[in-house]
């Protein structure tokens, strides 16, 4: 059964940090590209990050450039996202997922399509 599972949100203030987790399982993670994307309240899905099978190759969304960092651990099956200077238009709903395609610069908008597998999602909140 496949599971991502992910944890780490909550409320920030302004400038502040939070590291998002997202553990996997049920998949061959090796060998899949992993994907962050979020929702904020009354928006569709934006993506934020793609990171590819070995960790090399890695994607962006001008949004987040700069203040996002993500990052997998093969040994643990894990990926994250470490959120910088979070602003007033970062919170939302973020997901983990697996499965999209090779990383590249998208556009900002997503569907649930293009990705295998999806986690439940966790809330960020950004507030002072």
């Amino acid at each position: 059964q496949v599971q991502l599972v992910e944890s780490g949100g909550g409320l920030v203030q302004p400038g502040g940090s939070l590291r998002l987790s997202c553990t996997t399982s049920g998949f061959t993670f090796s060998t899949y590209v992993m994907s962050w994307v979020r929702q904020a309240p009354g928006k569709g899905l934006e993506w934020v990050s793609d990171i590819n099978s070995g960790g090399g190759n890695i994607y962006y969304a001008d949004s987040v450039k700069d203040r996002f960092t993500i990052s997998r651990d093969k040994f643990d099956n894990l990926v994250y996202l470490q959120m910088y200077d979070l602003k007033p238009e970062d919170p939302a709903i973020y997901y983990c997922a697996a499965g999209g395609a090779e990383p590249s610069e998208r556009p900002p908008g997503c569907s649930k399509r293009e990705f295998d597998h999806w986690g439940q999602g966790i809330q960020v909140n950004v507030s002072s």
